[in-house]
């Protein structure tokens, strides 16, 4: 069976430059809710379409003096107060049907965007800016859930109320039925001529707002950066510019929207002049009755006000439009981890062999690594150094599989990482990176992350090897301390040692240290190197780091510059050969 979350992946694939029929196959398996909730409608929207009917009845009536009209009036008003009473439970189930369907693809669509985004192959959804992502979630999938209700409800309810004054103006009169339908062109002149330029603003507008909500999270990053160098003015500057370009954006668009609804409005009130004109012509003349015209009025007044509202819903229809394509731009992402079909990889045991590997980015010829070789045994511990820039962090990435590379093999035990189930191979890793990411929560929550079973003795014990014991024994609620949204009350050192216990926590195979002491004090860092160094006789260590103490007790030490390894051996073998490694720590 189809999984609930490919029924949109499908919608795009199957409708290829066709958000409408993309948008209706959202919801397959769903059409019977948007039945029911029509049928509903219909009775609970019957009064209106009523009481012109009973109107004209008892007109025509009183004016024509029969003898049985208090009858009559009596049984038209009981008519009307029974369908008036079925209103309110009939409007209950009208919308109950209708928001069940909407609500679960609201929901469906966001869960489905999330979920494409943990799949996202990591170099490729860097190029994606966070704030666009948050965009799309949030703001365009509220517009496709506006679009739903207006297609399912508002544009069914116009059909239906069009259809119905229609059908009762032609059993009536043939004439007034002619004149009603002469306004249908009219009207499709007046969408084609606004569909066009409505759509564009639409685009443009929707673009500026994607790129604001990016510049924004990059600013309230940056802030403490931007204070720091006094380069408030200059930040407000760029916001502010971004601002008025989506300002102007947005004016743009509520301009062609405001003329259009305008214009349409001006349109439909001479029409509806021009039918009480028409029809109290043919009032006089005798070929209607004069209830009729009461009758004719209110219908015209139906259609023009249905009509108006068709016209007035095309930007919002225009808009969600746009933003069904804007989803479809991560759903229909091309670049992503598919390991469901790859094997297993087991228990590792940490053994690791670079056979000539060269690794360059996407849409870059470029070559970031080249030609690595080297083998690694279970449980040693590898170091890399080398200057900014020369690939030690893209040999970290290629490690955890967050890329592959692009010449050459990298094998894990012997098998190539291409061909392995990189989920199963990652829950045996712990991987510190240098930018210490924590979520909002308790500093007990930040450590148990995507962990179960963990006792309180072993939790205690990786905080003592982490170096958090004495952090935690300062704050009042300890473990249960909240640090935060991005871990903001905490320093960073506080924060790295966090990182390297929710690390230590998970018993891994291997490690993965990408300067992760970099935001600690000396002593600290002696403490964490103690702790990882006692730990890493356990496992396959991996450390890119600068400082003496976090990779002299490496069994290896790699040299990487310009993407090739320059030097290899032990931290007192470099130093004796007194090349690149021993230039680097003089330096130093």
């Amino acid at each position: 069976m189809t999984n609930e979350k490919d029924i949109y992946l499908e919608s795009f694939e199957k409708h290829p430059g066709n958000p409408l029929m993309t948008l209706l196959g959202f919801y397959k398996g769903l059409y019977h809710n948007f039945f029911w909730s029509t049928v509903f409608y219909i009775v609970k929207h019957s009064p209106v379409w009523i009481l012109p009917i009973v109107t004209a009845n008892i007109i025509n009536n009183v004016t024509n003096k029969n003898p049985n009209v208090i009858q009559i009036i009596f049984l038209n008003v009981g008519l009307m107060v029974l369908l008036l009473v079925l209103n309110v439970p009939m409007n209950y189930l009208h919308i109950r049907f209708r928001s069940k369907a909407v609500r679960k693809v609201e929901a469906g669509l966001r869960s489905s965007l999330v979920h494409k985004i943990q799949v996202m192959s990591i170099p490729y959804q860097k190029d994606m800016l966070s704030g666009r992502l948050q965009s799309k979630i949030i703001r365009d999938v509220e517009a496709v859930e506006t679009l739903s209700d207006q297609l399912f409800v508002s544009l069914i309810n116009i059909a239906i109320n069009i259809s119905v004054a229609l059908f009762v103006t032609v059993s009536k009169s043939i004439v007034v039925f002619i004149f009603f339908l002469l306004m249908v062109p009219l009207a499709a002149v007046l969408v084609v001529s606004f569909k066009k330029p409505i759509k564009k603003h639409n685009q443009k507008f929707r673009k500026e707002m994607e790129e604001t909500s990016a510049k924004v999270m990059e600013m309230v990053q940056l802030v403490p950066v931007t204070r720091a160098h006094g380069l408030e003015q200059e930040e407000i500057m760029r916001m502010d510019t971004q601002v008025d370009l989506i300002a102007q954006a947005g004016y743009s668009l509520d301009i062609i929207q405001g003329n259009f609804g305008a214009v349409s409005w001006a349109f439909f009130q001479i029409f509806q002049v021009m039918c009480l004109a028409f029809t109290s012509v043919l009032a006089v003349r005798g070929s209607v009755q004069v209830g009729d015209v009461v009758l004719y009025q209110s219908y015209f007044t139906t259609i023009v006000g249905q009509v108006s509202s068709l016209l007035t819903l095309l930007p919002v229809i225009s808009k969600g439009l746009e933003s069904v394509s804007s989803i479809g731009e991560v759903l229909q992402f091309e670049h992503v981890e598919d390991t469901s079909n790859k094997e297993d990889v087991g228990i590792i045991t940490g053994s690791y062999s670079f056979e000539n590997v060269g690794y360059s980015y996407p849409d870059s010829e470029r070559d970031i690594l080249s030609n690595l070789s080297f083998e690694v045994n279970p449980g040693e511990t590898i170091a890399f150094v080398g200057e900014s820039g020369a690939g030690k962090s893209t040999i970290m990435n290629l490690l955890v599989g967050f890329g592959f590379p692009t010449s050459g093999k990298l094998k894990i035990d012997g098998k190539d990482i291409t061909d392995i189930n990189l989920s199963s191979y990652r829950k045996q890793l712990a991987v510190v990176p240098q930018n210490t990411i924590l979520f909002s929560g308790t500093i007990r929550d930040n450590i148990l992350y995507g962990t179960t079973g963990i006792t309180e003795e072993k939790l205690m014990k990786v905080i003592e090897e982490a170096g958090l014991k004495s952090v935690i024994d300062k704050l009042p609620k300890g473990l249960d301390t909240m640090v935060g949204e991005h871990g903001d009350k905490l320093s960073g050192g506080q924060k790295q040692r966090i990182s390297i216990a929710r690390a230590l926590i998970r018993d891994p195979k291997v490690i993965i240290l990408d300067e992760a002491t970099s935001a600690l004090d000396s002593i600290s860092e002696k403490e964490v190197s103690a702790a990882l160094g006692s730990i890493s006789n356990n496992c396959t260590t991996f450390i890119v780091a600068h400082r003496l103490a976090t990779i002299k007790e490496a069994d290896r030490i790699i040299v990487i510059d310009d993407g090739t390894i320059a030097e290899s051996g032990s931290f007192d073998e470099l130093m004796n050969k007194k090349g690149l490694f021993y230039e680097m720590e003089i330096m130093a």
